[in-house]
Order: structure tokens, then C-alpha cells, then sequence
């Protein structure tokens, strides 16, 4: 914030959650006289119900990157998933999906979406984990659609690309070591959430949390609490 406000510029949030309307003490999302004093973008685009995919925050966040470079407004990209940070300023590729030829691949046992993905493509070991289910069964999914095998899409000028961290928009990337107090910060701040309504916050948006949603950090952890089925 006080960078922002220092070079003029308007702030970029890659949080993942960020993006959900609603959720808002357990996502930290800024504050509204943050928001009154530095403009902040990719936050409440979504409804918490949405499926609001890394892909969709792509094509989202490069719209409101191309409208800041139009402005000639400074950025700064801040906080959240390196996935997320990474698809706004890497050529990263998300392929498409099919929930039906999907339905039709988590069907099958393990091995045997391994043994169909090694026929594709016998060295898709080298570039996907084979021992993560969840891994192989999108790259059979991506195989199935485009024909891509693992191993074709990982020789692409772009996949290099992003091995290599050679952005597509000019970028300084700043990180911070929080050093050995980090245990003792991430208690503090749960606990100033809780002390915020955390849990009444869930509670309201329990019956229209989405997988995406549901699944974010501390929410995930806290619905047993909200349907009774834990002490908090």
C-alpha cells in the first residue's frame, strides 16, 4: 500500500480467493479504505458457486494488465498463488477441458489411466508425475481433446519459456523471507481472523461455497466446525 501510494500505482491482486464475492476474513482480502486509497483489480469477479478456473483468471487479469499499460499506470502484481502470478506474466497454456471425457478417465483405475497415458506417450513419465492421479489423469484429458501428448507439449517454444522465467511483460519480482517467525505470524493472524467472525463468515457462505471455493485454505478446515461435526 504505501509503495502504491508512493509511485502512483494501482495494485493487482493473484490471490486465488481473492477473487470470490463474500469471502473476505479468511481470504485477507483488502480492506475497503485500502481499496478507497490504492484501486485494486481481480477482486469480487467471481461468485463463490463459480468454478472460476486459473484460466479464466488468465484471460481476466491480462484484460485489466493491457487497460493499466493503455493508462500507462504503473502495477504492482501483488500476493497469492505463483500459479496464478505466473499465467499473467508467463506464457503459460491451459488447454481444454471436457467434463465428459473426463467422467470417462477419473472411471478408470490408476493404473490403468497410467498404462493409457504411457502408450501415448512412452516418455510422458519424464515430464508428468505418474504417481499423481490427478496429474495423469489431465494430461489423458488434454491427449483425448488436442491430441497433445505430455512430452510434445513440454518441447514447445513457450514450455521453455516458462522453464526459464522469460516473461511476456517486463517484470521486477520482489520476494520476502519472513525468516523463523513465520509459525508464530501465521498463529497470530488465524486468531485475528477468528477474533474478525471467520467462522460466522463461512457459516453464511457455507450453502453456496463451489469445489474451487471450499477447497480454499481455512475454509476448507473450518466447515467440519460450521456443520457441527467438530470443536472448533
Amino acid at each position: 500500500m504505501a509503495l502504491a501510494r508512493r509511485v502512483g500505482a494501482e495494485i493487482v491482486s493473484v490471490d486465488s480467493m481473492q477473487v470470490y464475492r463474500g469471502m473476505d476474513i479468511g481470504t485477507a482480502k483488502p480492506s475497503p479504505e485500502d481499496r478507497s486509497m490504492v484501486r485494486h483489480h481481480l477482486l469480487d469477479i467471481a461468485d463463490p458457486a463459480d468454478e472460476f478456473s486459473v484460466a479464466d483468471f488468465q484471460t481476466t487479469g491480462r484484460s485489466a494488465l493491457a487497460d493499466l499499460a493503455a493508462r500507462d499506470v504503473p502495477v504492482l502484481i501483488v500476493g497469492g498463488s505463483g500459479l496464478h502470478f505466473r499465467s499473467l506474466v508467463d506464457p503459460l497454456d491451459f488447454p481444454p477441458t471436457d467434463p465428459r471425457i473426463r467422467a470417462g478417465i477419473e472411471a478408470m483405475s490408476a493404473g490403468a489411466c497410467v498404462v493409457a497415458l504411457v502408450e501415448a506417450d512412452p516418455t510422458a513419465g519424464d515430464v508428468v508425475d505418474l504417481a499423481n492421479p490427478r496429474r495423469v489423469v489431465r494430461a489423458l484429458e488434454v491427449f483425448r481433446i488436442t491430441g497433445d501428448t505430455p512430452t510434445g507439449r513440454a518441447t514447445t517454444p513457450d514450455a521453455e519459456a516458462v522453464r526459464t522465467y522469460q516473461s511476456v511483460v517486463p517484470i521486477a519480482v520482489v520476494g520476502f523471507d519472513p525468516g523463523d517467525s513465520l509459525p508464530e505470524r501465521v498463529g497470530g493472524r488465524f486468531d485475528a481472523m477468528l477474533d474478525r467472525g471467520l467462522v460466522d463468515e463461512i457459516a453464511a457462505l457455507a450453502p453456496t461455497l463451489g469445489r474451487t471455493a471450499r477447497a480454499a485454505v481455512g475454509y476448507r478446515q473450518l466447515m467440519p466446525v460450521v456443520a457441527g461435526e467438530r470443536s472448533l
